[in-house]
């Protein structure tokens, strides 16, 4: 792939901000008809690595009886506005207008929109009419780096060309209190909210450069993550193989990815990783053979803000690059499919 800049990175986070421990007091008075199974999944809201998350409704809501109807109108509500704060902070870090923008890639499998999230705040945004959209559903988790790898993609394909990508997920709304699934419980003590955004093409300079990108997607592995599509929302899909699934696979899939550039492992300064839980953090680590803790940027973001789907692995690179951004870095997260996205940065 043509090398693209990233020329600027921003997160945005809802006003909404739950403790871990308030949450769990919460989860147990509204599954409270379910106790035993509540009782024997508790757990998890402690050892899942998380203090706080941000959401986009006051706690209250979560216990009133939502169906698919105003469950999307808060979904549009919300997403809007926080597409809106990403993509203002990455337009201006990159110092461009709005109107200076050729094409938009938008990710989101939360909610339904239709007009697309950019068709819906355009306008306010300052998009041109003449704008390109590509709106992107069902990447889960993934979407973060398989969106901003399609947009570099694109802007490689028209050298100069400016592409926005935009990630809102609004994880929370899908919490469901009518169900017997462990999943739910699991999902209630893990997702936050949030929305991330980048500008990039150009020409030159910027924060880095994407210089790859690959997936790996596995056959028969649609029951290992995702959405059932059910009455009144969508039902989350976590299945317990997926630490085991990362730890036996994910080295080859980034080998195959890096060798595709003529690059090893050993030539990376750092694996900038989705941390979709306190033991997918643990398989990653394991799978590509780094010591215990140097994901520590990956379990701070989890730590302060949840498992917020696509968005997360941007806000762990925003992290990274406060820090100071190696020569090389690889942006990798997993995703309904079963799917490993990958993406190759370099310092400029």
């Amino acid at each position: 792939m043509r090398r693209v800049p990233l020329q600027s990175l921003a997160t945005a986070l809802p006003g909404h901000r739950v403790s871990q421990a308030q949450a769990k007091a919460k989860a147990r008075e509204l599954f409270s008809g379910r106790k035993a199974l509540f009782d024997r999944l508790a757990g998890v809201f402690d050892n899942a690595g998380i203090d706080t998350r941000h959401v986009v409704a006051p706690l209250d809501w979560y216990a009133g009886d939502h169906g698919w109807h105003d469950r999307n109108a808060l979904y549009l509500e919300a997403s809007e506005a926080l597409y809106l704060d990403a993509a203002g902070k990455a337009l201006a870090e990159a110092g461009v207008s709005a109107d200076a923008i050729d094409g938009v890639v938008t990710v989101s499998t939360t909610g339904i929109a239709t007009p697309s999230l950019e068709a819906r705040v355009g306008p306010r945004l300052g998009l041109r009419p003449d704008i390109g959209r590509v709106p992107l559903f069902g990447l889960g988790c993934a979407g973060g780096v398989s969106g901003l790898a399609l947009a570099a993609r694109l802007a490689a394909a028209e050298p100069g060309s400016r592409w926005l990508l935009v990630c809102v997920e609004t994880c929370s709304i899908s919490i469901r209190l009518d169900s017997d699934d462990p999943a739910a419980i699991v999902a209630t003590a893990l997702f936050g909210d949030g929305a991330a955004a980048a500008v990039v093409g150009g020409q030159g300079g910027g924060l880095a450069s994407i210089a790859a990108s690959g997936e790996r997607m596995w056959p028969d592995t649609l029951q290992i993550m995702g959405w059932r599509i059910e009455d009144p929302g969508f039902g989350v899909v976590f299945d317990r193989a997926i630490p085991p699934f990362i730890e036996a696979e994910l080295a080859d899939a980034v080998d195959s990815m890096l060798g595709g550039a003529g690059l090893t492992r050993a030539d990376l300064g750092r694996v900038c990783c989705h941390p979709g839980g306190a033991k997918v953090i643990d398989a990653i680590e394991s799978a590509l053979g780094l010591d215990r803790g140097s994901l520590d940027l990956e379990r701070d973001v989890l730590r302060r803000h949840g498992n917020m789907s696509a968005p997360t692995v941007l806000f762990v690179l925003d992290e990274l690059r406060e820090r100071g951004l190696p020569e090389r870095t690889l942006l990798t997260a997993f995703g309904p499919g079963f799917t490993c996205a990958s993406l190759l940065l370099e310092r400029p």
